[in-house]
């Protein structure tokens, strides 16, 4: 590969390092303003709208805005979060509501409802892509993410020499009275 070619691959490379920083820390800064999280599908209750394995952004709103229809993400105290869609929902006190819902697998409601001051609300999803995400935490993965990056970020700052040409114009000219 001449080194032309090789200076090329180096700057495509870090441009698109460089542009995937970027669009991480743009999604970390409205995720802090607007209260957008990701959340994935272990289960099927809500296949098939949302199969298992599917990854969903949510963001966080008063329970006073769920209406019935939405799918909805309920955080609970003493278990793992539940999204269903909502099936009713009536006013509770201190601006809370009274919420009950159901995964669209299954043939009932959850037992009780749930009264919530907020919800997190389904805004879109992504089948299967839950499974690339937790595969992104294996610390290998990790791993072997940091050093390619390293070393692209070494090879493409490291000093290089300068062409001859170029090198042996710039000796001349300071020569030169």
């Amino acid at each position: 590969m001449s080194r032309k070619t090789g200076s090329r691959v180096g700057n495509a490379l870090l441009n698109i390092a460089a542009l995937g920083g970027t669009v991480c820390i743009i999604l970390v800064i409205l995720a802090f303003f607007f209260q957008i999280t990701l959340i994935m599908f272990k289960t099927g209750s809500m296949s098939p709208t949302i199969p298992a394995g599917s990854l969903a952004v949510v963001k966080k709103i008063p329970a006073s805005e769920v209406h019935v229809g939405d799918v909805v993400t309920v955080d609970l105290a003493s278990a793992l979060p539940v999204t269903h869609r909502v099936t009713s929902v009536s006013p509770a006190e201190g601006g809370a509501a009274k919420i009950t819902m159901r995964g669209d697998a299954n043939p009932t409601d959850d037992p009780l409802p749930y009264e919530v001051q907020t919800v997190r609300i389904v805004l879109w999803s992504v089948p299967e892509l839950a499974y690339t995400v937790n595969a992104a935490n294996n610390p290998l993965v990790l791993g072997g993410l940091t050093v390619v990056m390293a070393v692209v970020v070494t090879w493409a700052f490291w000093p290089r020499e300068e062409p001859r040409r170029r090198r042996n114009e710039s000796e001349q000219q300071e020569v030169a009275p």
